[in-house]
């Protein structure tokens, strides 16, 4: 239940809140999409809530890259065995992962502009959206939250800062794929053994090549978090401020222009 639904009466809403998250038109930098992209194919396009692309090309870049190799191959270049990371590398799944990749950067790029030239008509036409949603599992609704405590959980856990800010399928995808990379990287064991004080154990027993995927997992749970709490926050305020014009002032009142006001 809602307390307005969005059913096509405006030709564009500027947000939509609903019992599994917030999603709002805002104005992003296209070359900060294409840049998570770059990182991370999937996380320009989750970041531009195109959760279904996002997640296909999330995917794709796991299963494609441990294939091919290509952490591995990384990981021996940045030791300066070139020739090793030329030998470990798969050039048959190499092949198909490099054009899905430079397609996630192009289309991130691509698909931040079209939604900024959205954006600017939907705040042009200022029609009313949603702002509370109740349902049998949920609840959502708009209110200010603190882009640092975001950020700090997010660092704790990658996706405890959407869950806090009630991004529900973005933490639940985050979360899963965390789980993911620490039971097959063996990140846990590691971090016991380094409390234990056994350096070496710890180094043995972690695998670098999906250890290489937490950078950018976390990289993207921050910013994503932080970001968000920022954004949803102007449109708290946004909301707010609409509310108490058409409640509670006089459709009187003007604003003369070039008058200064107090």
């Amino acid at each position: 239940m809602e307390n307005f639904s969005n059913d096509n009466t405006a030709r564009r809403y500027r947000a939509h809140v609903s019992i599994l998250g917030t999603t709002q038109l805002h104005l992003r930098n296209p070359y900060i999409m294409a840049w998570w992209s770059a990182a991370f194919p999937g996380f320009g396009h989750l970041l531009l809530s195109k959760y279904l692309r996002g997640f296909v090309l999330f995917i794709w870049e796991v299963l494609i890259n441990i294939k091919s190799h290509v952490n591995l191959a990384m990981i021996y270049s940045f030791q300066g065995d070139i020739d090793k990371a030329k030998d470990i590398l798969d050039t048959q799944w190499l092949l198909i992962y490099i054009p899905v990749y430079i397609f996630a950067i192009w289309d991130s790029y691509r698909t931040t502009v079209d939604m900024n030239r959205v954006f600017v008509l939907a705040e042009r036409e200022e029609h009313k959206f949603n702002s509370y949603s109740i349902g049998a599992l949920e609840i959502n609704y708009l209110d200010k939250r603190s882009p640092v405590m975001a950020v700090l959980w997010s660092l704790f856990i990658p996706g405890l800062g959407q869950l806090y800010l009630h991004r529900i399928v973005t933490a639940f995808f985050v979360i899963v794929w965390v789980i993911v990379f620490f039971y097959f990287s063996d990140g846990l064991e590691a971090v016991s053994l380094l409390f234990l004080g056994e350096i070496e154990k710890a180094t043995s027993v972690i695998d670098p090549e999906w250890l290489l995927f937490f950078p950018s997992l976390y990289g993207f749970a921050i910013f994503d978090s932080y970001i968000n709490t920022v954004e949803n926050n102007k449109l708290y305020d946004k909301e707010q401020r609409g509310f108490f014009k058409k409640t509670y002032q006089s459709s009187s009142f003007r604003v003369l222009k070039g008058q200064k006001v107090d």
